[in-house]
């Protein structure tokens, strides 16, 4: 009976390691809210859907306003952060240094809506978002053109695409991005980016990986499939290989 235990140990010894290896081989990300300026109201209803995301696609969800995780032994557990509807200064010098070195040392970035309406004083940052916020009209419907339908955040999207929101115009816009979404500033007032008016797009930024999309302002974009689907893409995109 003693050798058939240390039989069956043997055989089951394998599995229990693989079993427990790919149980912590699950990505884990940061989604990061903290506001100081305007607060969205899509914060809470947001953070559920991405926590949903995560249970149903395989990553975990950590969510958090706490600026002290931005330190090197925190960021390190997580395969991309989100900056999910931030606004003003966000991180003192020291965690932005060590943000920086995050994204430098292969990290993953996601941004969301508000995203872009951070931290106006730490240029890096800028081109790792990829733009500014500068102004927005009013909610409204307006024509969104999907112009790259190959990328994971995107592929599923209509190539013409009508929805509500709060559309931001941008400043600062970076050449390095992939432009992956455009909006149609004939078909709503208050746009002044012009022809070519970007509302998502990616970028590989200094030894990292960034996505960002100016959709979401909205409750109701948190319940909206082809919505979710194209935030889902934008997080997976962000976590890469990592």
């Amino acid at each position: 009976m003693k050798n058939l235990t240390l039989l069956f140990s043997f055989i089951l010894l394998p599995f229990l390691i693989v079993t427990a290896y790919g149980q912590s081989a699950k990505p884990r990300i940061l989604v990061f809210s903290k506001t100081a300026g305007f607060r969205h109201s899509a914060i809470a209803t947001g953070q559920t859907a991405i926590i949903k995301l995560g249970k149903e696609n395989g990553f975990v969800v950590d969510t958090t306003e706490n600026a002290a995780y931005f330190n090197t032994d925190s960021l390190k557990k997580y395969a991309a952060v989100v900056f999910f509807q931030t606004t003003g200064d966000v991180l003192n010098d020291d965690q932005q240094a060590d943000f920086e070195k995050y994204i430098q040392g292969g990290g993953g970035f996601a941004g969301v809506h508000a995203a872009t309406d951070t931290e106006y004083g730490w240029p890096w940052y800028g081109k790792l978002v990829g733009a500014y916020f500068v102004s927005h009209p009013a909610q409204q419907q307006a024509v969104l053109h999907v112009t790259d339908r190959s990328h994971i955040s995107t592929k599923h999207l209509p190539a013409v695409w009508t929805r509500k929101d709060e559309w931001y115009n941008f400043k600062d816009v970076s050449k390095d991005i992939k432009v992956l979404i455009t909006i149609d500033e004939k078909s709503y007032t208050g746009g002044i980016n012009g022809e070519v008016h970007p509302m998502a797009w990616y970028h590989k930024y200094d030894g990292g990986r960034s996505w960002y999309t100016e959709l979401g302002h909205t409750e109701e974009s948190y319940a909206d499939q082809n919505y979710l689907q194209h935030l889902l893409g934008g997080i997976q995109y962000a976590i890469g290989k990592n």
